[in-house]
């Protein structure tokens, strides 16, 4: 193992500079982790071995984070995380969302279609080696060099072995890179998740805001040659009340911030790329409720596609707010003049990204429209649909591996084929009508906003208008079908290019434009831009060293604050909610009607039990279903949402207003032991009855 013990910080450099991280911000990795700041701002005593059980005991699964809590391969993650899984698993007739999905028993679990977990095993520095291969080169040159470098590392260190994924990770926009190693798991079963209502709880009034009475947890269980994995080390359950003020750290996969952006591009996201992914969000919400208030059927497809674009709105919102904020912009202008001042003379990458940003600015909704990827914005739109991406999928496999592996685009070299595959292939239900809404909404919204005088609209539309041509594809596409899915992807190039499926002939039709797309963005772009941050890095290693985190990635981080509330105007929220508030506020109208299995439960629950508490840690999206641990290593709940507020995260930490929510241990077991009747998991999770509140008897 190559972690390094990161047990000194340089404290100086904490005081010195406003650009480095103070008190308990910071989304650190694993090798870099500030152990000795964090003992001294909490009062703890953790070590290199905490550090070491508690990253092994964290699972990255999806777009989410999770964490292993028994030896039995049983994780704990967030019940949105698993919300597709229910509804692939779920048919009109037999709804878990609304039922729960409680089996009785290990052989009663299901697996997740195309689900996989991963536990980050190894880091190693591969730094020189990326450097070197973008040496001397530029544009188009530059970027494939750095992919196909890439995708070499990440062969050498992981070859074909099905049960490893190697990543090469991008660490301070550039200025290093890290080969990250996970053994992963392509079984993952559904153990339990509540009713939608009782995860849920007050909708999207609120979401994103504290105080919360939601019950946003459940269980997945990894499973390997038809058995449940064993998996000795693991977080220790803890089913008892926490404490205000006492320590937790945040251990999960962060998607991505941009603190070490420059004013220059934080106002491009400011000024074009929230304005588009905020607008476009909330027609496609609007689409989606319109759809849903057709009856019973289409309220269930379109219920998780509903939260995951309310999510992404709430989002941007939070965004918006924080660069619209004169006190917290004004921060981040001092921030970087100090950092300006103290880099080295002769060193300007701030007028290279500066120069970048007219042309930014003037490519970012093309390439977002038609390519998606560009990693600034919260929306990924290209083709809306599951059937489009999926197509998409086969068409480009196809003309890519037909090159040498480091020619290709990045996401199709041999290394990373197998996360493709497991997609592709995957059984997942497809609705027609909600393919076909999220299809013609694209192609609707790329012509408003390209115009109808653009060429790549022409390319797109021809001479139909989107609701012809999404009603045309998605009636005729076989794709739903795993099966022709496999067959076309196996069948290479002259399978998709003899297809008569109307999706492949139109994705085949329109790829050349949307590739020359990608292209000038990656030249003109992406380019010049991983240049001038790279240097940017160099610039502030020499001013702070590796006192200053790095930008979060998706991948494993570790945070940490206190529990707390906050008295913030606008946000002035208590420590913990308990059931008892739950009933308080129920109202028995939508949304704050409580599940019906719960209020089932009510005279078995104590009152007092904790449901929620806030949390001082640093997280943004994608840290979802991050267990939440006590110095012990005890895990104490799961983060599962933010407030508004702390969606400024992205650009900045700001202790005032920043508070992780937490679905806690302690509302789990009481769901799991006096609500829906999962007393095996009890049992395996080693929960006895909460101390302060003695189970009371069942009627």
């Amino acid at each position: 193992m190559r972690l390094a013990l990161a047990a000194s910080v340089a404290v100086l450099a904490f005081a010195a500079a406003s650009t480095s991280a103070r008190a308990e911000e910071g989304m650190w990795t694993y090798d870099n982790f500030p152990i000795a700041r964090a003992n001294q701002t909490l009062g703890t005593n953790i070590d290199q071995a905490w550090l070491d059980k508690v990253r092994l005991s964290s699972v990255k699964f999806g777009g989410c984070s999770a964490g292993i809590v028994s030896g039995q391969g049983l994780v704990m993650t967030n019940n949105h995380c698993v919300a597709t899984c229910v509804a692939n698993l779920s048919t009109p007739q037999l709804q878990y969302g609304e039922t729960g999905f409680t089996p009785k028993s290990r052989e009663e679990e299901l697996k997740c279609p195309g689900a996989t977990a991963e536990v980050l095993t190894d880091i190693s520095d591969v730094t020189a080696r990326m450097h070197k291969a973008g040496e001397g080169l530029d544009g188009q040159a530059f970027s494939q060099a750095r992919e196909a470098e890439a995708g070499r590392i990440e062969t050498e260190a992981c070859g074909n072995d099905p049960k490893i994924r190697c990543q090469v990770v991008s660490l301070y926009r550039g200025g290093q890179f890290k080969l990250y190693k996970f053994r992963k798991y392509s079984d993952v079963r559904l153990a339990w998740a509540p009713e939608d209502r009782a995860a849920t709880f007050g909708g999207d009034l609120d979401n994103f805001s504290f105080p919360r009475f939601a019950i946003d947890a459940a269980f997945i269980r990894l499973y390997e040659d038809n058995k449940p994995v064993e998996t000795p080390v693991h977080f220790a359950w803890n089913p008892n009340k926490p404490t205000e003020g006492e320590p937790v750290f945040v251990t999960g996969n962060p998607g991505a911030t941009q603190r070490l952006l420059t004013q220059s591009q934080l106002m491009t996201i400011r000024d074009v790329v929230l304005p588009l992914d905020q607008l476009i969000a909330s027609e496609l919400r609007g689409r989606l409720i319109r759809y849903s208030e057709e009856g019973a059927d289409q309220a269930f497809i379109a219920m998780d596609p509903i939260v995951g674009v309310e999510n992404t709105y709430k989002r941007g919102l939070g965004r918006m707010r924080a660069l619209t904020d004169p006190a917290f912009m004004a921060t981040k202008a001092e921030q970087e003049a100090d950092f300006r001042q103290r880099a080295a003379a002769g060193v300007n990458p701030w007028a290279t990204l500066d120069a970048v940003q007219p042309l930014a600015r003037e490519l970012y909704a093309p390439m977002a429209l038609l390519e998606g990827g560009t990693g600034m914005g919260t929306t990924p739109v290209a083709g809306g649909s599951q059937l489009f991406q999926w197509a998409r999928a086969i068409v480009r496999g196809a003309e890519e591996r037909a090159k040498p592996s480091d020619q290709r685009l990045s996401e199709y070299a041999d290394s990373r084929l197998p996360a493709v595959q497991s997609g592709l292939f995957a059984e997942r239900p497809v609705y027609a009508e909600l393919e076909q809404i999220r299809l013609e909404w694209w192609l609707s919204k790329t012509r408003e906003w390209l115009t109808v005088d653009s060429p790549h609209v022409r390319t797109l539309l021809g001479r139909e208008s989107p609701e012809q041509l999404s009603a045309r594809v998605v009636s005729g596409t076989k794709l739903a079908d795993p099966a022709v899915r496999r067959a076309l992807w196996e069948g290479g190039l002259a399978a998709v290019q003899a297809s008569d499926d109307p999706l492949i002939k139109y994705v085949l039709s329109i790829d050349e434009d949307a590739r020359a797309v990608r292209t000038e963005w990656r030249n003109k772009v992406d380019a010049p831009t991983a240049r001038a941050s790279e240097q940017l890095a160099a610039a502030r290693f020499a001013v702070y060293g590796d006192a200053v985190y790095p930008d979060a990635t998706g991948t494993l981080r570790l945070t940490y604050g206190r529990v707390e509330g906050t008295d913030v105007p606008g946000q002035r929220i208590p420590a913990f909610t308990s059931f008892a508030g739950l009933w308080d506020r129920a109202t028995g109208a939508e949304p704050f009607n409580v599940a019906p299995k719960l209020l089932a439960a009510k005279d078995r629950i104590d009152p007092n039990a904790v449901m929620n508490m806030a949390v001082s840690s640093d997280t943004i999206g994608g840290s979802s279903g991050s267990p939440a641990v006590n110095a012990k290593g005890e895990i104490i709940g799961a983060n599962f949402d933010s407030t508004v507020l702390t969606q400024r995260n992205a650009y900045g930490y700001d202790r005032n207003v920043n508070r992780s929510v937490i679905v806690t241990t302690q509302a789990v077991t009481t769901a799991l032991r006096d609500v829906y009747g999962m007393d095996h998991l009890v049992q395996e999770l080693g929960a006895a009855a909460p101390q302060a509140a003695p189970r009371r008897a069942r009627r």
